[in-house]
C-alpha cells in the first residue's frame, strides 16, 4: 500500500481519526466496521470487538483472501496503523 491518502477526513471518521492521526493502532477493532476484515472473521460474530493485535494477525495470515482493490480508506489506514504498531512497519503478506 502506498502512503497516499493515509489520513482521513475527521468529518467522515469521527473518533477513529484520533488514533490514526498519530499512527497508533486502536486497542480493539470491530470487524464489521471494516469490510475485508469482516470477511476474514466469517466464523465468529463480526460485531464483537477483537484485540488489535489479533486483527493484525488475521490480515497478515489471510492476506491472500483480502481483495485489496475493495479496501476502504478507513480500512487501509487501519492496516497501516496496525502494521506500524504490531509489525514494526513490516507487513508480511
Amino acid at each position: 500500500m502506498s502512503s497516499q491518502g493515509r489520513f482521513l477526513d475527521k468529518r467522515q471518521t469521527g473518533d477513529y481519526i484520533s488514533s490514526m492521526a498519530t499512527h497508533t493502532a486502536p486497542c480493539t477493532v470491530v470487524p464489521q466496521e471494516f469490510p475485508e476484515l469482516a470477511q476474514l472473521v466469517w466464523n465468529r460474530d463480526p460485531a464483537r470487538p477483537i484485540r488489535a493485535a489479533e486483527a493484525f494477525a488475521l490480515y497478515e495470515r489471510n492476506w491472500r483472501h483480502v481483495d485489496a482493490g475493495h479496501l476502504t480508506r478507513k480500512e487501509a489506514d487501519l492496516i497501516h496503523a496496525l502494521t506500524d504498531e504490531y509489525g514494526n512497519g513490516v507487513f508480511l503478506s
